[in-house]
């Protein structure tokens, strides 16, 4: 089993879905976790099955889109639970939208949450990691990175871009101890794969969504695995292969 003892992990979106699903095996694996959200209720009941665990916890409402909230997300888990030495960028905005009516607002939003707010929160921890020389970045892609997926190009575009960022920071701190990847599911079943019209159970090969609890684990490997860097893990039941 891997093993986060004394590990801290800052976790943004994880009130609910994927985040919530690896909030919760982190702690199992022993880390203490810093829950991000949206939604304040969910939140707490994540820092409730936390403490459950054992471990400590708190949640930390942010919109990581902004460069000001991520500094005080930050400082705010330095102080109460330390510095942050396992990053899961897993917060996302999904808008279907079709050719037509997509528009420059769709295009900027897409790109501020699921691309700018990684930056941001990677720049905001790294300075402790490389003083620590260790860190784990784990940052959620899709599989509209590879395809196009069910979305959008604003959505694509953003998810793809979010390839290269960690491939760039891969390069750049592998010698200093802390390691990039990307995970890159599709069609998992969530609350925003609910609120997409176009999302069918027949584009995946294997026949159904997937569960948050079969991306979970991938999260686990990455935070647990010092020689893996710069890579994505594609868990999407077969509709890309490498």
């Amino acid at each position: 089993m891997t093993e986060l003892t004394h590990q801290i992990a800052l976790i943004t979106g994880a009130s609910r879905g994927i985040g919530r699903a690896i909030a919760l095996a982190f702690a199992q694996a022993g880390a203490d976790i810093a829950v991000n959200y949206r939604t304040q209720a969910a939140a707490a009941a994540v820092c409730a099955e936390i403490a459950g665990l054992g471990r400590r916890s708190i949640a930390v409402q942010a919109d990581v889109s902004q460069g000001s909230e991520v500094v005080r997300l930050v400082a705010t888990v330095e102080r109460d639970l330390g510095p942050p030495s396992l990053l899961v960028n897993n917060a996302g905005l999904a808008q279907p939208r079709s050719l037509d009516v997509l528009t420059e607002q769709d295009w900027d939003t897409s790109l501020a949450v699921n691309l700018k707010a990684v930056f941001l929160l990677i720049q905001a921890v790294l300075p402790g990691m490389r003083t620590r020389r260790w860190g784990r970045i784990i940052n959620l892609s899709s599989v509209a990175a590879a395809v196009g997926g069910v979305v959008g190009p604003h959505y694509a575009a953003a998810k793809a871009g979010l390839l290269g960022l960690t491939h760039a920071y891969a390069v750049l701190l592998a010698k200093e101890g802390i390691t990039v990847n990307a995970i890159a599911p599709a069609l998992i079943a969530t609350d925003m794969l609910a609120d997409n019209p176009r999302a069918r159970s027949d584009l995946i090969p294997v026949g159904r969504f997937g569960t948050v609890d079969e991306v979970a684990p991938a999260a686990l490997l990455l935070a647990g695995n010092g020689y893996i860097t710069g890579q994505t893990l594609h868990v999407n039941g077969g509709w890309y292969l490498t």
